[in-house]
């Protein structure tokens, strides 16, 4: 929960208060950087591991156009895929 809020963009300083509100024992600055920098490790390895083989992909894009349906202008997403 702490490293959820911090990916979240919650401050250290009120993820004590969030803490407490759940009914938990607070937790200090020290402790939230403590356990984000463990989560800081996993994404680092994460993004640096090897990619080899295969990998099946879809990209989605969309834009938005405005086109008349039933005699007023309205705004419609034309979404391209590619995989």
């Amino acid at each position: 929960m702490v490293q959820e809020a911090y990916i979240n963009g919650v401050s250290t300083r009120k993820v004590d208060d969030l803490v407490q509100s759940m009914g938990m024992t607070g937790i200090s600055k020290s402790q939230v950087s403590r356990l984000c920098s463990e989560l800081d490790e996993q994404v680092q390895t994460f993004l640096e591991r090897p990619l080899t083989g295969d990998w099946a992909y879809v990209w989605l894009d969309a834009t938005y156009v405005k086109s008349r349906t039933d005699g007023r202008v309205v705004s419609r997403a034309i979404v391209v895929a590619v995989g």
